[in-house]
């Protein structure tokens, strides 16, 4: 699929080049004249989070009444890639789109994404509805509201160009079952070495137990990579890096914890882990690194009384120092894609910044999708200050996340991204599952045979 994507894409380059269909230069900023035009939007929503959507809709139209969006949710986010991918190849790509950094890369093998560090930067002046005006790019305070590692992310290309703002982010958090953790006074880990030995301490105490369930092999690989600065992928080529000794070392280290039954992942499992630690009914785990969108399904259901059968602590995920916190940063962005009306790329700009500055929409739309705000200042924003202020381990259990989520977030990375990078995340995730389970009688010649055929895949498929 991803190859029959490329050839298409890049046919559709060639064509755009000869026919003019796209706009001139990538550097080119119109400011918005205040015409008619309708504007596209492409996302994944469900209906409790277009209900938040439609309201700050009609307050973006209070503001530019000319303005018209339309949005179509498409289904999940691979389904968003591969509508408009398609359409790609027509020019009948929406104007703005739910995204992620490999999905751009993709759109740009035809060049179709629009560039928006003109945008960002633009110092010219857009008249509202009301006569009043403002500057078209970011202010130097909205610049610096973002969360940092949210907004690096619509740089993470080979050319070094701005071309998505974040929408709303989440992460991986460590679960942990403080109430089990508290009885046998069992320190919360804040590093690998400390999981090891809050394993062998909890399996002290239940023998039949899996310490800790990771729900994505691919996450906790990159993870590494980041932690201890060894290669993992290049936005230039050579493109797939991860194949040397600092990560064969802690997949060998995994490898001896998941013989040892410290370890499962959500692909050994057969499912999210979450449904292991949330467990109190026959195999149990009391550590599980997931989402923290997801901070309600790692919740165990309540008892006849309405407690809860124990309660649930939220902890950064284990670092490999403390002097180089890496948390990966998931969750959608938005990318405008480049049109033959200048109004068009204008207006949808506009409507890009409105949702990714407005601390409104950030708070109410964050509370709704579990996810977390990409700015600094919704904390302090008095109904999502409420919010945080709530958070425990039981009923308010989104929001504890998110303040968990809110604390760590000098610490979040993201990879480079290319065509292909998807490749190497598949790969790496598929790698590390067969380095668990694989029979070796020479347990270090096995996983390098599986990261040699890790990097073939990805060549192959490149």
């Amino acid at each position: 699929m991803k190859k029959f994507f490329s050839t298409l894409l890049a046919l559709i380059m060639l064509i755009s080049c000869m026919t003019g269909l796209m706009t001139a230069s990538a550097e080119d900023v119109v400011a918005y004249d205040g015409s008619e035009v309708t504007i596209t939007f492409y996302h994944t929503m469900g209906s409790n989070l277009t209900t938040v959507l439609d309201a700050y809709i009609a307050e973006f139209n209070t503001l530019y009444p000319n303005i018209k969006v339309e949005y179509t949710s498409v289904g999940g986010y691979d389904d968003v890639r591969d509508q408009v991918a398609t359409e790609i190849t027509v020019g009948a790509q929406p104007n703005i789109a739910y995204c992620y950094q490999d999905h751009v890369a993709l759109y740009n093998l035809a060049r179709a994404v629009q560039p928006l560090d003109a945008y960002i930067d633009s110092t010219a002046t857009v008249t509202l509805a009301d006569g009043t005006t403002t500057v078209m790019g970011l202010t130097a305070e909205q610049k610096a509201d973002f969360i940092p590692g949210y907004y690096a992310e619509g740089a993470a290309f080979a050319d070094g160009k701005m071309y998505t703002l974040p929408m709303s982010k989440s992460t991986e958090v460590l679960y942990y079952n403080k109430t089990f953790f508290d009885a046998n006074n069992i320190i919360v880990p804040t590093t690998w070495d400390e999981v090891e030995i809050a394993a062998q301490q909890i399996l002290a105490v239940d023998p039949m137990s899996i310490p800790l369930g990771y729900d994505s092999e691919a996450n906790w690989f990159i993870t590494m990579c980041e932690q201890q600065q060894s290669p993992y992928t290049s936005a230039k080529a050579p493109h797939f890096l991860f194949n040397n000794e600092q990560n064969r070392a802690f997949i060998k280290r995994f490898r001896e914890w998941y013989d040892a039954g410290y370890i499962t992942t959500q692909t050994l499992l057969g499912g999210y882990t979450s449904g292991l630690f949330t467990s109190t009914d026959g195999l149990e785990s009391y550590m599980s690194i997931g989402s923290s969108a997801g901070a309600t399904y790692q919740r165990p259901a309540k008892a006849a009384d309405g407690s809860y059968p124990f309660e649930v602590g939220i902890a950064t995920i284990p670092q490999m120092n403390a002097d180089n916190k890496k948390v990966i940063s998931q969750g959608p962005s938005l990318c405008i894609f480049k049109k033959a009306n200048p109004q068009e790329v204008a207006a949808s700009w506009l409507f890009v910044k409105y949702l990714t500055t407005t601390v409104e929409f950030q708070a109410e739309f964050s509370m709704a999708s579990g996810y977390v705000p990409v700015l600094k200042s919704v904390a302090e924003h008095p109904v999502y200050a409420e919010f945080l202020a709530s958070a425990d381990g039981g009923d308010f259990i989104a929001a504890l996340s998110a303040k968990v989520c809110l604390e760590q977030q000098d610490a979040y990375y993201t990879s480079p991204a290319f065509n292909g990078s998807s490749t190497a995340r598949d790969e790496v995730g598929a790698l590390l599952t067969k380095c668990l389970v694989d029979s070796a009688s020479d347990l270090e010649a096995m996983i390098l045979k599986n990261f040699e055929a890790a990097i073939k895949a990805c060549e192959s498929d490149f």
